[in-house]
Parts: C-alpha cells; sequence; structure tokens
C-alpha cells in the first residue's frame, strides 16, 4: 500500500506530531508499504524538492506563522500540485496530521487522486487555542474550536485518535463518524545508549544532585508554571534538585520569568532542544524521575519515552496520560494540587529502594506500545477504508496484508 501523510508540522520542528509520523512511517516502511510525507518547508530546507535523505518525503514552500516563530504554513496550492506526481505513485491513501493549510489541501488532495482520506487528531484545542489568542473570550474560543472540530471531522472518511478520553471528548462535540483509537508507539531501538552520567558531566550536574527531568516543548498548554511552582515546595524538602527543562517554545521567556520571581534560578537548567539521536536520551538518563502535568495531552508520548529508558515518572492522569499511565509499574501518578504534587514527588526523591522498583519496572511498561502493533492497526484501517472505497481493489489491499497478525496493543 502507497500512503500520502500530509502535515503542517514535521522535524526539524519538534513535537509529538512529527515523532509520531516518523514512527508511523518507518514502521509502514518497515512491513513493505510506502510511506510518501509531504511537510512544510522550514527555512533551512530546499523547497518543493525530495530531500537527499529521504526520496519520499517532498517540502512545501511555506510561510511564518504569526505569534508562533517555530511554526510554517504551507500553501495549499503547493500540496494540490503535487496531485499528478502523487497520482503517478500510487497513492492509495492520504492521512492528514493537522487541521490547518494540511487539512484542506489534504481533503483537495484526497479528492484530486480519488482516494480516501484519514485524519488524527494529535491537539486537544479546546485548551490551546486561549493560549495564543488571549485577546479573543476564551468561551468563544472553545465554542468555535468545537464547531471546527465537527465540521472538519466530517470532511473525511475516518479518524484516527490517540487515546480514549480524546475521543470521548469528540464524540461529546458531535463527531459521529468512524474513529479508531490507535496510540503512536515505540520503538524499542530508538531507546538504547544513553548515558546519564554523560549528561551530567557535560553539564557540571554532581552524581548525587537529585535531578528532575521535563521534556517537552515549552508552551503553555504544557501547564509547566505548575511544576516550577510546585518546585519551591520540592526545593523546601530537598534543597539541591534540579529540575531540567529539555525544549522551546513561546512560553520560555515566561517561565524564566517566572523561575527567576520565585527564587528559583539555581534550582533550574533550561537546556533547549536536543538531538533525539544521542543528547535527548542521556537527559532523560540523567533525572532520577521525570515529571510531567500537562492537561491536554491527546496521548503523552514522553511519559513513554521516559519509562522506555528507565526513568521513574511522576505525572498527573488527565486526557491521554491517562491511558498511558492506567496499570504502569515504573509510574506514580501525582494529584492535580502542588502541595500533593510536591509531596509525591518528595516521597519518589527521598527513598532510592522505591525509585529503584519503578526503574526495573518502568521498561516492561513501555514495551506494551510497540510502533509495530499500533502500525499493524493503522493499516488494517486503511485497508478497509481502501475497500469500502475501491472494491474492486479489495483483493490487492487484502493481499498487501501478507499475512500479518494484528494483535492487540495496550487496552486505554
Amino acid at each position: 500500500m502507497r500512503i500520502a501523510f500530509v502535515s503542517d508540522v514535521y522535524f526539524p520542528r519538534v513535537n509529538g506530531v512529527s515523532t509520531s509520523i516518523q514512527t508511523f512511517r518507518d514502521s509502514l516502511e518497515a512491513l513493505g508499504h510506502e510511506a510518501w510525507l509531504v511537510a512544510p518547508a522550514y527555512p533551512e530546507h530546499a523547497q518543493g524538492v525530495a530531500t537527499t535523505d529521504d526520496a519520499r518525503l517532498i517540502r512545501v514552500p511555506s510561510r511564518g506563522v504569526p505569534r508562533d516563530p517555530e511554526d510554517r504554513l504551507m500553501r495549499r496550492d503547493g500540496v494540490r500540485a503535487l496531485a499528478p506526481r502523487l497520482a503517478a505513485a500510487g497513492i492509495d491513501l492520504v492521512h492528514i496530521h493537522t487541521p490547518f493549510a494540511a487539512h484542506y489541501a489534504g481533503c483537495a488532495l484526497a479528492q484530486a487522486l480519488g482516494v480516501p482520506v484519514v485524519e488524527t487528531y494529535h491537539t486537544y484545542f479546546e485548551e490551546y487555542f486561549h493560549h495564543y489568542l488571549p485577546f479573543v473570550p476564551r468561551g468563544l474560543l472553545k465554542w468555535a474550536s468545537r464547531r471546527l472540530s465537527v465540521a472538519q471531522c466530517r470532511d473525511v472518511d475516518a479518524l484516527v485518535v490517540p487515546s480514549t478520553p480524546m475521543l470521548e471528548a469528540l464524540r461529546a462535540y458531535g463527531v459521529d463518524g468512524r474513529a479508531e483509537v490507535i496510540p503512536t508507539g515505540l520503538q524499542p531501538a530508538r531507546f538504547r545508549g544513553a548515558d546519564g552520567t554523560r549528561f551530567r558531566a557535560q553539564h557540571g550536574i554532581p552524581a548525587a544532585r537529585p535531578v528532575l527531568v521535563h521534556v517537552s516543548r515549552v508552551a503553555h498548554e504544557k501547564n509547566i508554571d505548575f511544576i516550577v511552582r510546585a518546585l519551591v515546595r520540592i526545593r523546601a524538602a530537598v534543597p539541591d534538585v534540579l529540575l531540567v527543562i529539555a525544549g522551546e517554545g513561546p512560553a520560555q521567556a515566561h517561565l524564566r520569568r517566572l523561575v527567576d520571581a520565585l527564587g528559583l534560578a539555581a534550582n533550574v537548567l533550561f537546556i533547549g532542544y536536543l538531538d533525539r539521536s544521542g543528547p535527548l536520551l542521556d537527559c532523560y538518563a540523567a533525572g532520577d524521575a521525570f515529571v510531567f502535568a500537562s492537561r491536554t495531552e491527546t496521548q503523552g508520548l514522553v511519559l513513554l519515552e521516559a519509562l522506555a529508558l528507565g526513568v521513574p515518572v511522576v505525572s498527573t492522569a488527565v486526557m491521554g496520560t491517562r491511558d498511558v499511565l492506567a496499570g504502569t509499574h515504573g509510574a506514580v501518578i501525582a494529584p492535580e494540587d502542588e502541595a500533593g504534587y510536591a509531596a509525591t514527588v518528595v516521597a519518589v526523591l527521598q527513598d532510592p529502594a522505591r525509585r529503584a522498583a519503578l526503574a526495573a519496572a518502568a521498561p516492561a511498561d513501555a514495551a506494551r506500545w510497540s510502533a509495530d502493533v499500533m502500525a499493524g492497526r493503522l493499516l488494517a484501517l486503511y485497508e478497509a477504508l481502501v475497500a469500502a472505497h475501491n472494491p474492486a481493489a479489495a483483493g490487492t489491499a487484502k493481499a498487501s496484508a501478507t499475512g500479518q497478525a494484528i494483535t492487540a496493543g495496550p487496552t486505554p
């Protein structure tokens, strides 16, 4: 099968959508399928051509996004102009990953190709927009995001949703079409060779210093403020604690001001974006615990990454993180109040035996989320949609599965 992914974001823009696309493309290609990707050109890329290291990654001309310097907006006509090229490639299905230019251009592309279209609902927009449009009443933004979600979900043949809570939210909006809960899985080979000692040495962090790690886009919706405020209480019990924040984003200046205002400059290290192939893994591994408190995650991939590296997780369980943390033995679910959250973190930091037990159990928790299994589920959805769209192709689509068994992954 040949799939065309269409997304408004991809690497070098670091976020969960980029990671999800990369993971599913790798897994689908490993299963013998072609996964094309149409994504924005960033300033460092040649525009409108395949990249030298990925013949099926096409960068489309783009422009900057107001109030969001990290992102780019693809030209819709640039995507639609790819129809002859993708038709020649024999694309069977279009899979959209973002709701901006990619949604409308992807739907038009699928129509031009005469193929079904799927969309993954990656972002909980009703808890997102007010951070970037503070001059618009929050209630109005919530109403508009729900209406937009319903309209866009009805444009496609099926939805992929990363978690049960996100699907429940969409159903409450009035989205009634076909939807499958298919989380992004992990590729074990990507989580080997991490060296926390190396990271500590590079950044002058003593081996015995208690370290908390947080990895995410540094954005308002990630609720990092909550962790920083809780750190005041954590430091009262563990004076030399260090919070390492890996990532960048629009909330960084605000967070730096908050850290200074709370007198936490000696206890917080902003490390920026790190290369996922090595330095980021070392950063995770340097932590005595991974801390997280986002209320807007549709899944929470960073929790799985920390667990895969044997790092105990302390997190609230809201939206997608609720699915990830269910039944885990390497994570501790913390309350959503600052005092309770801080007390939970302190209890983990001050109990080496418990911390060791959590660390030992964590990789098995992550192993339940196999990228190959999740790709198999996605492929089964693709094949059903292609068969329904073109019954004459049903035999071909069925044969492309090559007898692979689709086994159940973790139950959200």
